[in-house]
């Protein structure tokens, strides 16, 4: 919260988001939590990622609790289906897929070389929109930025280890 002082609207995303993680409240052994704060489009969005590592080493996004602020809410059922597909979308450079370069050309050349989140993967996604007089700003893309970077804190939080590459991979 030290780091948004000034900027109300980051602060007021990361605070619903927050509260309604329970953030702060146990979780079970093997479980953590890790948050993310964006902005673009004149929207704000705050994501809480709730990750579980397995005894063999595998990791699981388990629960995603979403604030958004998107000025006035013209249409909330969108604004929840957008973010929902801009968490599942982000989700699958932070957990599998990843374009790479062979002499200078794109190695992947369809969803065959290039995984996209199955349904059996995608978490519990909440999203709670702030109401707001603003007015109405975009949400076809500030769901998807702060996804890999809330998984990477639950995971450092968890394990210890620092994230700097995608898709995640504990040690």
């Amino acid at each position: 919260m030290q780091l948004l002082e000034g900027h109300p609207r980051h602060q007021g995303v990361l605070k619903l988001a927050a509260e309604k993680a329970g953030w702060g409240t146990p979780l079970p052994e093997g479980r953590s939590r890790g948050v993310a704060v964006h902005e673009s489009f004149n929207t704000y969005v705050a994501e809480v990622a709730e990750v579980s590592v397995g005894d063999d080493g595998s990791f699981r996004v388990e629960r995603v609790v979403c604030a958004v602020d998107c000025g006035i809410a013209v249409n909330p059922d969108m604004i929840r289906a957008q973010m929902d597909g801009g968490i599942g979308y982000g989700l699958s450079p932070a957990l599998m897929s990843e374009i790479t370069l062979d002499q200078g050309r794109v190695a992947q050349s369809n969803f065959h070389d290039y995984q996209v989140l199955r349904i059996d993967r995608m978490p519990q996604v909440e999203v709670h929109i702030v109401p707001s007089a603003e007015p109405p700003t975009g949400v076809g893309e500030p769901g998807t930025p702060p996804i890999a970077p809330a998984v990477a804190n639950a995971l450092e939080a968890l394990t210890g280890q620092s994230f700097e590459r995608l898709p995640l991979k504990l040690a």
